[in-house]
């Protein structure tokens, strides 16, 4: 019974590295698609250098954004310890939002004046949230409520304000596009410090 349970448990923890590192591969061609998008200057003067800097900004933006999940991603199925079908096609549709990301990126680098761009950039970044929300509440139903991925998620409020801006974000490009800018910049900052809900759970254990 003991050797049973063990080969289940190391056949759970292939199934998540798998999960893990296709998603990984993703993330990487995301990021690879959005670098070559980028433009050098035309010329060699601060005025050219000055025309490319949206994009520059822009990319920088998504960078941050991909970095994001992918840190985060790799921590949350680190702590699972069960895959399951929901959980591969939450994780699915996490990939195909981030997938849009070179697309946005690319358009708002051109027309970042438009109030069009920058909703569509933030309808991106919320679907990508809410699939991320997703999976999380899909890994907490396969794991368990007791699970190290219940314990360190919690009530995950930091995840549910980060919707609540993109939503607003989307809402109020209509009335300026900076200021959905300024929203998803807050948002990226207020992840960029990898989450320690995952590092205090494991130093727990």
């Amino acid at each position: 019974m003991a050797s049973e349970e063990g080969t289940a448990e190391r056949r759970e923890e292939r199934a998540a590295a798998r999960v893990e590192a296709f998603s990984d591969g993703v993330m990487a061609v995301i990021i690879t698609i959005m670098a070559f998008n980028l433009k050098a200057p035309a010329g060699s003067s601060f005025k050219d250098m000055r025309a490319e800097l949206p994009a520059l900004l822009v990319y920088i933006l998504s960078f941050t954004y991909v970095g994001i999940y992918w840190v985060n991603h790799h921590h949350l199925l680190r702590a699972a310890r069960g895959i399951n079908g929901a959980v591969m096609w939450a994780n699915l549709s996490v990939l195909f939002w981030l997938s849009l990301t070179p697309v946005m990126t690319e358009w708002v680098s051109k027309e970042y004046n438009h109030s069009l761009p920058a909703a569509a950039y933030g309808t991106v970044c919320l679907g990508a949230g809410v699939a991320y929300s997703v999976l999380v509440q899909a890994l907490v139903r396969c794991n368990g409520k007791d699970s190290a991925v219940a314990r360190a998620i919690g009530d995950d409020r930091k995840g549910y304000a980060s919707l609540v801006i993109y939503l607003a974000a989307v809402l109020l490009s209509a009335i300026k596009p900076w200021i959905a800018y300024a929203l998803y910049a807050g948002v990226a900052l207020m992840w960029f410090i990898p989450d320690r809900r995952f590092s205090r759970q494991e130093d727990a254990e």
